[in-house]
C-alpha cells in the first residue's frame, strides 16, 4: 500500500515568529528603558567604584582603595551605625501601627473605608520637600511642638538640635507613614476565612488569642512582603534627613543616602560615591537574602498546608 504524505504546514511556524516580534516590539521601549537606565549605569557606577573620579577629569583606576578606605572613614562608620538603627526601629513600630490600623477599619463600621482613605494620604504626601519643611518648623526652636512640649515642662530644647532627640524626630516622621502597608495588611485581612475564626471561637479562644492562633499565621505572607519593602524602602531614606536636620547635629542623623549624597555631589568624589553605593546594594542583598531563607520557619503558606 503506497503511504500517504502528510502535508506540512508552515503557517504555524510563521505565525509563532510573528507572535514574538510583536511580543517583542510590545515590550520594547520598557527594554531600552531598562538597558539605558537601569543596566547601563550599574555598569558605570561599578567601575568608577574602582576609580578616582571627580567630574572634572577622566576617571583614574586606583583598584579596591575605595572599598579599603571606606572602613577607615569615621562618616561611613557613623552612617551605617544611625542607618541601621533607624531601620531597626522604624520600620517594626510602622508595621506594627499599619497593621493595628488596619485591624480597626476590618471591622466593616460605616466610614471605615473613607477613614482609611484619609490615614493612607500621609505616604503619598510624607516623602515630599513641602512636609520636610513642615515637619522641621514643627520641631524646630520655635516650632508649635516645641512649645508645647515646653509648656507642658517636658522639654524647652530645639528637638531637631538636640543629638538625643533628633533621629527620634525623624522616626516619628517616617512611622506616621504607615498608610501604604496598612492597605496591604488590609487586603490580607479581608482574604482570612471567617469559618477559622467561628471555630475558633466554639473551641472558646478569645479575641487575643484568636488573633495570636488565626490571624497572624494567616498574616504572614503578608507580613513578610512588608518586612521586606519597608526594609528595602528605609535603607534608602533620604529627603527627611538631608532637608530636616542636614545630618545633624553631631552626624546623628547621617543616614547613608545622604552621606552618599554629600561625598558624590558636595565633594565631587564620585569614584568613593560609587563605592558606597556597591557597598549599600550588598547590604540590602544580603538582609533581604536573609529574611528570604528564615522565612520558611515562620511564614506560613495556605497552599502548601503551613510549614
Amino acid at each position: 500500500m503506497a503511504k500517504i504524505k502528510t502535508p506540512i504546514n508552515f503557517s504555524l511556524g510563521s505565525t509563532s515568529k510573528r507572535d514574538n516580534v510583536a511580543g517583542y516590539l510590545s515590550i520594547s521601549p520598557w527594554l531600552i528603558g531598562f538597558i539605558l537606565l537601569i543596566v547601563g549605569p550599574m555598569v558605570a557606577s561599578f567601575y568608577l567604584s574602582f576609580t578616582n573620579y571627580n567630574l572634572l577629569s577622566s576617571p583614574t583606576w586606583v583598584g579596591l582603595d575605595n572599598y579599603r578606605n571606606l572602613f577607615s572613614d569615621d562618616r561611613f562608620l557613623k552612617s551605617l551605625e544611625v542607618t541601621f538603627k533607624f531601620v531597626f526601629i522604624s520600620v517594626p513600630l510602622k508595621l506594627i501601627f499599619a497593621l493595628a490600623l488596619a485591624m480597626l477599619f476590618n471591622t466593616g463600621r460605616r466610614g471605615s473605608s473613607l477613614f482609611s482613605a484619609i490615614y493612607y494620604i500621609p505616604s503619598i504626601i510624607g516623602g515630599s520637600v513641602a512636609v520636610a519643611v513642615v515637619w522641621r518648623q514643627l520641631f524646630g526652636r520655635q516650632g508649635a511642638i516645641t512649645q508645647l512640649l515646653s509648656m507642658l515642662n517636658i522639654t524647652d530644647t530645639n528637638l531637631i538640635g538636640n543629638p538625643d532627640t533628633a533621629l527620634s524626630v525623624l522616626i516619628l516622621l517616617v512611622v506616621w507613614q504607615f498608610g501604604s502597608p496598612m492597605i496591604i495588611f488590609l487586603a490580607g485581612l479581608r482574604q482570612v476565612p471567617q469559618e477559622l475564626y467561628e471555630a475558633a471561637s466554639v473551641d472558646g479562644a478569645g479575641k487575643v488569642r484568636q488573633f495570636c492562633n488565626v490571624t497572624l499565621p494567616m498574616l504572614t505572607p503578608v507580613i513578610f512582603f512588608n518586612l521586606v519593602m519597608q526594609t528595602i524602602g528605609s535603607f534608602m531614606t533620604f529627603t527627611q534627613s538631608y532637608l530636616i536636620t542636614g545630618g545633624g547635629p553631631l552626624d546623628e542623623t547621617l543616614f547613608y543616602a545622604v552621606y552618599l549624597y554629600e561625598v558624590a555631589f558636595e565633594y565631587l568624589r564620585m569614584g568613593y560615591a560609587s563605592a558606597m553605593a556597591w557597598v549599600l546594594l550588598v547590604i540590602i542583598a544580603f538582609i533581604t537574602l536573609l529574611f528570604f531563607l528564615t522565612s520558611k520557619y515562620w511564614v506560613f503558606y495556605q497552599s502548601e498546608g503551613g510549614r
